[in-house]
């Protein structure tokens, strides 16, 4: 007996033991959730100011010069985008620490959704697409919370526009229930359908949808906080898909008043149909902007042609707005197409983004570098990616250059410059070369070294270039090349190697002086940014750093 006691305390204790962890683990995720929320909360308010000192300035430089239409809509559409994201963190944060809230109000809840809905209209006439609606009754008093309907409106129909491919339909239909005390919300169309493994997580938080390859944005959050609104609001939301032939959303409503806690009626006001929604204004800046088309006509005299490839259109038409003025620009909005325009056109430098779909950044430079007849074609690459290791996996399949997102188009312009500048001393010496070659025969031994030059030069960026990969390429065994290269140079293959590397990073750092040391370090071979800065000092007594502050002195 004794023993059966001791041994229930015994369990019972354990059983608190375990029920204390978990209670103190989840009151720890509880604090570490809510301080996140605060902190996504603070940065989103923060963020909001300058959006509203921007719209602010975008709206006097309209009255000062008003012939800049089309950019003032773009610079528009893309300030109420990102306010947009950030109001739908503040709901995301605020559905998560329960903060909120529900708010109705009554009018004619049909009307209101009909003229929400009609938003869309710019974007689905942009993308060719045939939008119906209709409401059944026209007209019906109900009570609802116009912000959370508003959001979940455009949620559905933004998303349906956007994974549908032209020719293609998108139909709302509205509807009421038997007692007329629900709304029916259907948002369908012809797209290219939710596959099953999609459909188990498809209201979860930044699912990974397929935004690059419908040429699309998104970020997760719309039908997840959709979803949540929907709740708040007393409904329910069903979705039905097949792939390839399209989705339904349905979201169904409570509308009468009862339906509502006392905290959750607004009685002071009714909903306001001649306000415009704000969650949807940003659409009508697309019928302002005229993008251009692909690929772009190139000038009757053409000195030098540079292919943009961005699947975003409104950064490829301000990069070739910016670059037109100079050169020739071709345009492509997949690698595959880019691909498609190098075989027609002569081209002299790809600018291209890395995320892309079909064929993205570095798939095509890793296929310009790996051609024969294309290997030359210099490639600069652009990408939100910001981490040291995606620049340096870039660089190290061949890219000459590497922009972060945001970048600032007069930086993209002078990379270019650079690499066209140094292509263009690359030729004279090489013509310069060529005229002393007919002037007088080289001897094999200096074949050799600019062979050798030209070799090193060649693979620059690849860190994996040792003395057996230089071997190999000059057709010699290792101790051949160790022994010619000491007899004509006094250097061993490596040290050759790093001279070249050492002089081809001064010349970089003089002729970018915008470059960052990781940056240049990578360009020419170096693995590690702080042994390539050892090495640097070593050759010049300077680090690249000061060398680099020095030629931005130099060239302001």
């Amino acid at each position: 007996m004794e023993l059966i006691t001791i041994t229930s305390s015994i369990v019972l204790f354990i059983t608190l033991l375990i029920v204390g962890r978990w209670l103190y683990n989840r009151s720890v995720r509880i604090r570490n959730r809510l301080q996140m929320d605060r902190a996504f909360t603070n940065i989103s308010h923060e963020l909001l100011t300058p959006l509203t000192v921007i719209t602010a300035s975008i709206e006097r430089l309209r009255e000062q010069e008003p012939s800049h239409a089309a950019e003032y809509a773009m610079m528009e559409l893309n300030v109420e985008r990102m306010t947009r994201l950030l109001q739908d963190i503040l709901e995301t944060s605020k559905s998560q620490s329960g903060g909120l809230k529900l708010l109705v109000s009554q009018g004619d809840v049909m009307e209101y959704i009909r003229r929400t809905a009609l938003c869309i209209a710019p974007l689905t006439r942009k993308k060719g697409l045939t939008f119906n609606m209709q409401c059944n009754p026209k007209s019906m008093m109900g009570w609802i919370d116009p912000d959370k309907v508003d959001k979940i409106i455009y949620n559905l129909l933004s998303n349906a526009a956007k994974y549908t491919n032209t020719p293609g339909q998108i139909d709302l239909i509205v509807r009421t229930n038997e007692n007329f005390d629900h709304i029916i919300i259907e948002v369908r169309d012809s797209g290219i359908g939710i596959p099953p493994e999609k459909m188990k997580r498809l209201f979860q938080r930044f699912l990974d949808g397929d935004y690059r390859q419908m040429h699309v944005q998104g970020t997760g959050l719309g039908l997840a906080l959709t979803r949540e609104l929907t709740i708040l609001h007393g409904g329910t939301i069903d979705c039905k898909s097949k792939e390839g032939q399209g989705t339904t959303f349905t979201v169904t409503l409570p509308i009468t008043k009862d339906a509502f806690s006392a905290s959750q009626i607004d009685t002071q006001h009714s909903i306001d149909l001649s306000k415009p929604q704000s969650n949807s204004s940003d659409l009508s800046a697309m019928e302002m902007i005229e993008l251009p088309t692909q690929p772009a006509k190139p000038h009757e005299n053409p000195q030098y042609n540079i292919l943009l490839v961005e699947d975003n259109e409104e950064l490829l038409m301000l990069m070739k707005t910016l670059l037109s003025y100079k050169y020739n620009v071709f345009t492509a909005t997949t690698g595959l197409e880019a691909l498609e325009i190098i075989g027609k056109e002569q081209v002299h430098v790809v600018v291209s983004d890395v995320m892309m779909p079909v064929m993205d950044g570095n798939e095509l430079t890793r296929h310009i570098k790996s051609t024969p007849h294309l290997s030359h074609l210099p490639v600069i690459l652009i990408s939100a990616k910001t981490s040291e290791e995606e620049q340096k996996h870039s660089l190290s399949i061949g890219a000459d250059d590497y922009l972060t997102k945001p970048f600032h188009l007069s930086d993209l312009k002078s990379r270019i410059n650079a690499i066209i500048e140094s292509r263009q001393q690359s030729q004279n010496t090489q013509q310069t070369n060529e005229k002393a070659t007919e002037e007088r025969s080289l001897t094999p031994d200096e074949v050799f070294l600019l062979k050798a030059h030209d070799c090193v030069m060649t693979h620059l960026a690849d860190g994996d270039f040792d003395r057996d990969a230089f071997a190999a390429e000059m057709g010699a065994s290792a101790s051949t090349l160790y022994n010619r290269l000491r007899a004509l140079t006094g250097q061993n293959v490596s040290t050759y190697i790093r001279d070249i590397r050492m002089k081809e990073a001064r010349r970089l750092a003089e002729t970018q002086p915008n470059i960052r040391v990781s940056d240049l370090a990578y360009k020419v071979g170096f693995k590690d940014p702080k042994y390539f800065a050892t090495c640097f000092k070593k050759e010049f007594g300077i680090q690249p750093s000061e060398f680099i502050e020095q030629a931005q002195t130099y060239s302001a």
